[in-house]
């Protein structure tokens, strides 16, 4: 994309509760620029509670796209949040607009700067096949599954990550083929390092961002997260869809059923959300680390603002 004058595209990246959706507005509405998720869980209109979807005040404030546009009965993916990503970043190129990407999925990022491997369409009974499997016999038995029929793959994938060794699994018997084959080869980025003016990665000090966490999800509860699991479950959905997975759901579903008292449903949902942020943190560290870091969303919206007027 090269019809843009200025390197107006900004990238915020950070862990849960971090403060980047707010930055992401406060930058948006100070540069008359837009609003685009990177979070894989806000796109499902089912979620605008559990997901801190932003509100109407943020979205008043300036436009927000690729939030709450996918029903919970899809499984969303990287490939297409490209696919609708790409005329909304290139129409608001094409009017000079400032473009604000934020969110907590980092191989979204990834996928966006570096571009996607082309990776074949797997049918529904392999995938569902090896996600039983991933729940019966968990992720260290598959590893050594995957190690006996693709090695190659094996090697570059952790034996606790489940996800991408039954991925691995399923391309390999789909195909006949090593995943990493498809991964040799990517499609060219959606924007190139010329059209972004700062990739910035907001990671707080961590006792602060666990404390925003728990409050977080307090006020959550108080704002209707348990009519919104509610209503989930009256769908029907599986639950292997990632919507049925989302941080908040299992567990209030458990609240719910009466397998769970509400204080350790809520206790476990806060949990399982640290255990995540600290799962952003470690792939920002490892696959960002060139990014610009701030432990302060003010200091970012800031920096953002002075470049743009330094480059405008």
């Amino acid at each position: 994309m090269k019809e843009n004058r200025h390197p107006h595209v900004v990238l915020i990246a950070g862990p849960t509760a971090s403060g980047k959706s707010e930055a992401a507005v406060d930058i948006a509405a100070g540069l008359d620029g837009i609003v685009v998720n990177a979070d894989a869980m806000q796109v499902y209109q089912d979620l605008a509670t559990l997901t801190a979807r932003p509100d109407a005040q943020a979205q008043n404030r300036a436009p927000h796209y690729l939030f709450g546009h996918v029903d919970g009965r899809e499984r969303y993916s990287v490939g297409r949040w490209l696919e609708d990503l790409r005329p909304v970043i290139k129409s608001a190129l094409q009017r000079d607009q400032p473009v604000v990407i934020a969110g907590g999925t980092g191989l979204y990022f990834k996928a966006l700067c570096d571009g996607l491997s082309e990776m074949p369409e797997i049918p529904q009974h392999i995938s569902s096949h090896w996600r039983r499997a991933l729940k019966e016999q968990g992720p260290w038995e598959l590893h050594a599954v995957l190690m006996a029929r693709d090695a190659e793959s094996a090697y570059t994938i952790e034996p606790s990550d489940g996800q991408r060794i039954i991925r691995a699994l399923a391309v390999k018997q789909a195909t006949g083929k090593s995943i990493r084959y498809f991964q040799s080869s990517s499609t060219v980025p959606l924007i190139t390092r010329e059209e972004v003016l700062l990739r910035a990665a907001l990671l707080p000090d961590r006792q602060q961002l666990y404390r925003r966490i728990d409050e977080r999800f307090e006020a959550m509860i108080a704002r209707g997260a348990m009519a919104e699991v509610t209503s989930l479950l009256a769908r029907n959905l599986d639950t292997e869809l990632p919507v049925m997975k989302a941080i908040g759901v299992p567990e209030l579903s458990s609240y719910l059923t009466g397998d769970l008292p509400l204080e350790d449903a809520i206790e476990t949902a806060k949990t399982s959300s640290r255990r995540y942020a600290k799962r952003q943190i470690t792939w920002i560290r490892g696959q960002m680390a060139d990014w610009c870091p701030f432990t302060d969303p003010k200091a970012l919206i800031r920096q953002c603002l002075d470049l743009c007027g330094e480059r405008a």
